[in-house]
């Protein structure tokens, strides 16, 4: 190009900051190897207008300097539109966010192939912007959208894990969410909520380690008899390491999700990994890591885990095509030995090598570590790590070269995916590693302590919660703490029950007709209560015709029982605290009489029943409190527990219903009752739209009915029918006198039961 043509493009762009006019003459250059001359045109036209806008050099900069390629590989009408936009935000109370704008356009041109797809991204910002503004008094115009600029810096991160439904739908779940609250709103946006993240997880593709976990679960137990808990972390977020499956004592530690690799699916990589982490459990045994030098520690964990694989391979043939169908194979001489470190290389190729007779190393020293390696593997499951100690060592030895210590690593076709990263083989006996022989406090119960996931409670469990305005799931949003519930007093139980004798009588005599009364008979039996004489006679008659008789000549009876299993849920929030009108009780000691007369009639009934209380302070804090379990029989320690019973808090009716279907769904009977005593509509101190709980309690609902649960409600609010049949439809009692609440409790039950 001229130097009289550059002139005459400078005139054309017209703009004289300084900064532009250096990189001009590059830019222009690119810009004529890409456009045509109309395009060319409007390239300098549009850049004349980011320039003249008042919005500093630096948009007409990266406009200059991108928008070639895009043009190039979307259309030439994208200029114009990119251009436009951008000067439409410099006329709108959002101008600072134009350069977060045109810095986003390199990915997402990396991630579309059409212009259409820039316009529907272009819109999507529109929409964010209309709906994220924030409005006083009708005015919105004056105010800037608090999360674009954040959502705008993650776009080139977000583009590469998301396509654009899926971006949208992220963006749209952090509109409706956090619309009212600017400081959440650009938390979420920026990607720095956990909320933010796991919506991320959601819309991602591949296939999610919560999607396939059951079927991992299954074949674990399945195959290799062991039910090892598995626990994801995240692949999306850590860029600097990627991080690689691994194993500790207690669980497998595994990426969220994967993609398809080399024809083999997501959900076949998982299995993949599962077998060889499960046949390190299996054969591996941790030996010292102390004194081995980083190379020699490479290669024995290679060759332990070819070991390893070879082992599971033997028992399950299938896997090989598996295992090589994700196991690389470097190009033979890729790696410059004189400009890089080619540890991976070479020990990549050995294990190839060492799992598939048909590949060919065309290299001595590896042919040799094969046929010794076979050898140790004659030994089948008796081999060890140790038998492999003087192999790794001789193959470092041998193989080391001076660049083996240069800092850039030789990498490509060097990773082999479903293998975990070996830190399960060593023990180190360090400073710093004596075991710790101080002894924690005993725990003892204190009712005013709030930190529930350090005084004796389990680990929090997590659970989604139904949002009805987007009829999805809002992943893991409830924290549910559980705990054994304090206890108290036990004589003022029986002092309970002693003020319903009468009450306790009339019980008694029904639940006398409830109690299985009828035997069934069992035929066929070698042992039994009588004898059978159809089957006694068949077998004497082939005693004497010379056959072999049935030996199964006696008969048994078996009591025809009930095959049922309860979870009585009991709402613990801070309503109960009120009194009950015309009576000095509150509805807690209603409840308490109530749950008392419960659980003993039961009990005489012999059927598997638990109780636990719930409260809730926000979604963060769930407080699940166990009464009575499945193994406890009516005794003083459920007598002292339901007599400490407090009130206070919130309801948040759904994760309790969601985690006590955990426990009953755990019971071997025929039929499933999740009971719920209640006395208002589920709601907290975090959830401003009152149909937000009720509509997630109505889907716990549905779920449990999935799960063979019935659910029934038992509610003592007396304005219940505005919500409670929207919750439970026709399965649910109001009690409008509460006073008869101790009465009607066991009676309901009964009922529901007989």
């Amino acid at each position: 190009m001229t130097l009289e043509l550059l002139e005459t493009y400078r005139k054309q762009l017209n703009c004289g900051f300084e900064q532009v006019q250096q990189l001009f003459p590059q830019c222009v250059v690119q810009a004529r190897e890409c456009l045509s001359e109309a395009g060319l045109n409007i390239y300098l036209e549009k850049a004349q207008l980011l320039c003249k806008m008042g919005r500093g050099a630096e948009p007409a900069i990266i406009y200059l300097d991108e928008m070639p390629s895009i043009a190039s590989h979307l259309g030439e009408t994208s200029l114009s539109a990119v251009a436009d936009y951008a000067y439409k935000l410099a006329r709108s109370p959002n101008s600072k966010a134009i350069v977060p704008f045109l810095q986003s356009l390199a990915s997402l041109n990396r991630r579309i192939d059409q212009v259409e797809q820039l316009n529907e991204y272009l819109a999507m910002l529109d929409d964010f912007i209309d709906r994220t503004q924030t409005v006083i008094h009708g005015h919105q115009s004056m105010y800037e959208s608090k999360g674009l600029i954040p959502m705008l810096d993650k776009v080139p991160f977000l583009v590469g894990k998301l396509t654009l439904d899926g971006l949208r739908r992220w963006m749209d779940y952090g509109i409706r969410n956090y619309q009212h609250f600017p400081d959440q709103q650009a938390e979420y946006f920026a990607l720095q909520s956990a909320d933010s993240k796991n919506i991320m997880q959601r819309e991602r593709h591949g296939v999610v380690f919560k999607d396939v976990e059951r079927q991992l679960d299954m074949l674990q137990s399945a195959l290799w008899n062991q039910e090892r808990m598995f626990v994801s972390f995240s692949t999306a977020f850590d860029q600097i390491k990627k991080p690689i499956p691994y194993i500790e004592e207690d669980a497998m530690r595994v990426p969220d999700m994967y993609d398809d690799l080399n024809g083999v699916s997501g959900l076949d990589r998982y299995r993949a990994m599962l077998m060889h982490m499960m046949a390190h459990y299996t054969w591996s045994k941790p030996s010292i890591g102390d004194n081995m030098a980083p190379q020699v520690q490479l290669f024995l964990e290679l060759f332990e885990d070819c070991r390893v694989d070879s082992l599971a391979i033997a028992r399950f043939p299938g896997l090989k095509k598996l295992f090589l169908s994700l196991h690389p194979i470097p190009v033979e001489g890729s790696c410059d030995e004189s400009q890089e470190s080619c540890l991976r290389y070479r020990s990549t190729r050995l294990s190839r090598a060492l799992l598939d007779a048909d590949f060919k190393p065309n290299d001595a020293l590896i042919e040799n570590m094969v046929e010794q390696f076979n050898q140790v593997m004659q030994k089948g499951e008796n081999s060890s790590i140790e038998d492999l100690r003087d192999l790794a060592t001789h193959y470092f030895v041998k193989s080391r070269k001076q660049t083996d210590s240069l800092p850039n690593l030789y990498f490509t076709d060097t990773e082999i995916s479903y293998r975990d990263d070996n830190r399960y083989l060593w023990v180190f006996h360090e400073e710093g590693d004596e075991a710790d022989d101080t002894v924690e406090n005993e725990y003892k119960p204190d009712d005013q302590d709030r930190e529930i996931d350090q005084d004796g409670g389990l680990p929090p469990r997590h659970y989604d919660e139904w949002d009805y305005i987007s009829e999805t799931y809002r992943p893991e949003w409830t924290t549910v703490y559980e705990r054994l519930h304090p206890a108290g007093d036990a004589n003022k139980i029986d002092s309970l029950l002693a003020k319903h004798a009468g009450l306790v009588k009339q019980l008694k005599r029904v639940i006398e007709m409830l109690k299985p009364q009828n035997k069934v008979r069992v035929r066929f039996q070698e042992e039994g209560d009588e004898l059978d004489l159809d089957v006694a006679i068949r077998s004497l008659i082939d005693y004497k015709s010379g056959s072999q008789p049935d030996p199964r000549i006696n008969t048994s009876h078996t009591p025809d029982g009930r095959s049922i299993s309860v979870m009585l849920l009991v709402d613990m929030s801070e309503s109960l605290n009120q009194r009950v009108a015309g009576t000095d009780q509150t509805l807690l000691e209603l409840s308490q009489e109530a749950l008392a007369l419960l659980a003993w009639a039961v009990e005489q009934l012999g059927d598997p029943f638990a109780i636990a209380g719930f409260s809730s302070d926000t979604r963060h804090e769930v407080r699940y409190q166990h009464i009575k379990g499945y193994s406890e029989h009516w005794s003083e320690p459920v007598k002292s527990r339901i007599a400490a019973m407090q009130a206070g808090y919130s309801t948040r009716m759904g994760a309790a219903m969601r985690h006590a279907a955990h426990y009953l769904s755990a019971q071997q009977t025929d039929k499933k009752l999740m009971l719920i005593l209640t006395d208002g509509e589920p709601a907290d101190i975090d959830v401003k739209d009152p149909k937000m709980l009720i509509q997630d309690s109505k889907q716990a609902v549905t779920e449990l009915a999935n799960q063979g649960i019935y659910t029934y409600c038992i509610n003592m609010d007396p304005k219940a029918d505005e919500y409670v049949a929207d919750i439970f439809g026709n399965h649910y009692a109001i009690i409008d006198k509460l006073e008869r609440l101790p009465e009607q409790l066991p009676k309901l039950f009964i009922n529901l039961t007989q």
